[in-house]
């Protein structure tokens, strides 16, 4: 049985998880503000800067400041993995009752930090900042945005404003149920959604970036639509991908059919011979189509149940049990 994981003997309230690729001119600024955000707070925290194989001064510099203040935590990839890698790994590595994850360029502001954990107490489990006034360029950044936004959120069922916005803060149960890979840490809302988390969005100040170069670029558009196929799947159909394969090879089978019938129909009622009938190849076509989605939905069910079963991997997460022993 798969149960959340009690967080309440972790030794921090909170855990910022922030992942750099040469960022060196930022990362100072970066802990300064988060110490000035959380400290008069009384909040119990830990900064987790994750160093995604940069090739500048960052990782000195984080060193000296872990030195400095021992709720400094620096974990440092062999190479440039991606920032789905790095903030899994400062995921891994965190241990606070709450992950908030959040850019280290300085667009991100620490003060919004509190306001995320104040949406929490009100009993939700994932919090997503939303860059209401965004201070990127329109065309390049923020119009492909709101359509991946929403296109995110119709496919996913959970509608946010701004999946792009790397500040979010998760209960840390939740984030430990999961696995990141790709590029899916736009996509976590969604994915926590699936085991029952209860999702909401706060407006954060978005800020212009000053220093240091944007990792972004107009490929990422790609990533993400195959990222969201990938997504949608597994909150459909990973459980049951038959549905989806079997499905589309017996409509295809019936196409087939159809087609069929139109070559006989023409054959017998209008003399149109069937080596002259384009529906003849759609009917064959579309037959062996679907003869082979239904055979791939076949190994998918095997491979799924292969994949459960031999790790006793449940399709369920469990909140809490009552008199109930393991």
């Amino acid at each position: 049985m798969r149960q959340i994981e009690d967080t309440s003997s972790r030794p921090y309230d909170v855990s910022i998880i922030v992942p750099f690729l040469n960022e060196e001119g930022n990362l100072s600024q970066v802990y300064e503000e988060v110490c000035a955000s959380l400290d008069p707070k009384k909040i119990n925290f830990e900064l987790v800067f994750v160093d995604d194989g940069s090739t500048d001064e960052s990782a000195d510099l984080v060193s000296a400041l872990a030195e400095k203040d021992k709720r400094v935590k620096f974990v440092k990839l062999t190479r440039n993995f991606g920032q789905t890698a790095a903030m899994a790994a400062g995921f891994d590595h965190a241990q606070g009752k709450i992950y908030v994850a959040m850019d280290a360029d300085n667009q991100n502001d620490p003060a919004d930090i509190p306001l995320l954990l104040q949406k929490l107490d009100e009993g939700f489990d994932v919090i997503s900042g939303w860059r209401k006034k965004r201070k990127d360029k329109f065309l390049t950044r923020r119009l492909p945005s709101q359509i991946a936004n929403k296109l995110i959120s119709k496919i996913t069922g959970v509608a946010l404003h701004d999946y792009g916005c790397s500040l979010k803060a998760y209960k840390a149960e939740f984030i430990d149920s999961i696995q990141l890979y790709g590029e899916m840490h736009r996509f976590i809302p969604a994915y926590v959604s699936m085991v029952g988390a209860k999702v909401s969005e706060v407006a954060v100040n978005h800020r212009a970036r000053t220093r240091g170069e944007s990792k972004y670029g107009l490929m990422r558009i790609f990533k993400v639509i195959m990222d969201l196929m990938t997504v949608k799947f597994l909150s459909s159909y990973v459980t049951k991908p038959s549905y989806l394969f079997g499905g589309s090879g017996f409509i295809m089978c019936l196409l087939s059919f159809c087609a069929g019938a139109e070559v006989l129909l023409e054959k017998f009622f209008f003399g149109t011979y069937a080596h002259k009938n384009p529906f003849l190849l759609l009917a064959v076509f579309l037959c062996i189509l679907g003869v082979q989605f239904i055979l791939m939905g076949l190994i998918a069910e095997l491979l799924i149940r292969t994949y459960h079963e031999s790790q006793n991997k449940p399709i369920y997460l469990v909140k809490k049990c009552v008199n109930i022993e393991k």
